[in-house]
């Protein structure tokens, strides 16, 4: 396993001021269109291949590639992808989009969406209420729904996997409708 490397952001705004950087935001492009770091480009980590993405460099493989996120769990879940591609040089964004924007560091707003984590919090408590109002009203079994979100929610938290999360965030209403500007190619 590689040694994790990390940058903080202000320090990783001073390299952005003294010249270019290759910084990758991982979120989803919904994620990314609503604010992101003035120099990030956007691959969601779900369809990030780090071979397509250093061969996409230009020659430029060795240099330092910096991932950030939302704050700092996915940039650490991309490095490890790079890392296990034999890709070392790659630096997590510490605090990740959420720590650039307290820093008060240039970034791009774009259209406000509800986060992915609302809406999780909402379908898990919608299904949970369902499953206790058939389980209370219809057949005592149905209280097995409320129990299984409960455990996948618990799942979620030891792992921090969130199939509900992915699945939610393939959703029509969080597609960005033209998704050239996020992705590169």
């Amino acid at each position: 396993m590689s040694h994790t490397q990390m940058i903080s952001v202000t320090q990783l705004a001073e390299r952005y001021h003294q010249g270019t950087i290759d910084l990758l935001d991982v979120r989803t492009a919904i994620e990314f269109r609503e604010v992101h770091a003035a120099s990030a480009r956007n691959i969601p980590l779900d369809s990030l291949n780090p071979a397509a993405v250093m061969n996409q460099r230009n020659g430029s493989a060795d240099e330092t590639l910096y991932v950030i996120c939302k704050s700092g769990a996915r940039g650490a879940k991309a490095q490890q992808k790079f890392h296990e591609a034999g890709f070392p040089n790659v630096v997590n964004v510490e605090g990740g989009t959420e720590a650039w924007v307290a820093a008060d560091l240039p970034v791009v707003r774009g259209k406000k969406a509800m986060s992915l984590e609302r809406q999780v919090r909402i379908a898990a408590g919608f299904i949970v209420f369902i499953g206790a109002i058939l389980g209370i009203f219809i057949h005592p079994y149905y209280a097995g729904i409320s129990a299984f979100v409960g455990a996948g929610l618990m799942f979620a938290g030891i792992t921090d996997t969130c199939a509900m999360g992915l699945l939610i965030a393939k959703m029509p209403w969080n597609r960005v409708q033209d998704e050239s500007c996020c992705r590169i190619q």
